[in-house]
């Protein structure tokens, strides 16, 4: 993302003369070699200006004066999202899209609606909340999926638009594992309990009744305690302690992740392919306008 520096990849700014293949030879004038390693070079610099000596093929090596970061987290993330979208893009056709919710917070409302305006108007949508950390806004984005296209609207010069907006086209999946927790797990059962679409993955974490830090010690510590907790029309309170079995399950093996692989991505493409199948599309009458 190169308009925020924080998740952006500092070797990416404008003027910084480094290129793929290049060696990083110094930092801030410390060799770099196998024994001493980047990382150690960089040991408490996160957030500071470096110097970086380059090389670059048999040219004299040159100096870079560049940025660090505090954390490689958010672009790995995004590398990892954006390879995700590409891959069920490309295995569909153009026909799928792909949104990834990291967690049920300030963060995961904006990924989801990052990739809603675009991903919703596919003809099938795979909802991945694998690896959701959870938090409180589940319902919120489970009524933009819940919403039906009724009608369109159509104006004088522009192409339609349906309504209500943002409404998916066709059918969806989610996947989820291990890793979905809290509201994490209410957003995987609710999605199959309303009939959204199946679910695809690993039995979620389990962990759902919420706290309220609200007791503040002398000493700056805050204690908790179990305050809220759900009960659902079909299992009650079980998805605490449980967790939501999918729909279909699906492992990752450690030889899928060393080989690169995502069978739960797969299975989510395959079935939300199948399902498009024998699903008919809603479009308005292209070229009748009754006022013209």
């Amino acid at each position: 993302d190169p308009w925020n520096p924080d998740v952006s990849s500092p070797l990416a700014d404008p003027g910084v003369d480094i290129e793929l293949g290049d060696r990083i030879v110094s930092i801030d004038g410390m060799e770099v070699n196998q024994s001493n390693p980047p990382g150690q070079a960089l040991v408490d610099k996160g957030g500071r200006a470096v110097t970086l000596i380059i090389r670059r093929g048999r040219r004299r090596p040159h100096r870079v004066v560049t940025r660090t970061l505090k954390s490689e987290q958010m672009l790995r993330y995004r590398d990892w999202v954006t390879k995700n979208r590409r891959y069920v893009a490309e295995s569909t056709d153009g026909r799928v899209g792909y949104i990834h919710i990291p967690d049920m917070q300030l963060w995961g409302f904006g990924e989801f609606h990052r990739g809603l305006s675009t991903e919703i108007d596919h003809e099938g949508l795979v909802v991945d909340v694998r690896y959701n950390r959870g938090g409180n806004v589940s319902q919120l984005l489970l009524q933009k999926l819940l919403r039906e296209r009724r009608g369109w609207v159509v104006s004088r010069w522009r192409e339609p638009q349906p309504f209500p907006a943002h409404a998916p086209v066709g059918p969806m999946v989610a996947l989820a594992n291990e890793l979905a927790g809290s509201d994490g797990d209410i957003f995987s059962h609710s999605f199959k309990r309303t009939g959204l679409g199946p679910l695809i993955g690993t039995r979620t974490w389990g962990g759902v009744v919420g706290i309220w830090p609200q007791q503040t010690l002398m000493d700056g510590t805050v204690t908790t305690q179990p305050e809220f907790g759900y009960w659902f029309d079909d299992v009650g309170y079980q998805v605490e302690n449980y967790g939501t079995d999918p729909d279909i399950e699906v492992f990752i093996t450690p030889e899928d992740y060393a080989a690169d692989r995502d069978p739960q991505l797969d299975r989510g493409v395959t079935e939300v392919l199948a399902i498009m199948e024998s699903h008919a599309l809603p479009s308005p009458e292209p070229d009748y306008r009754p006022w013209e």
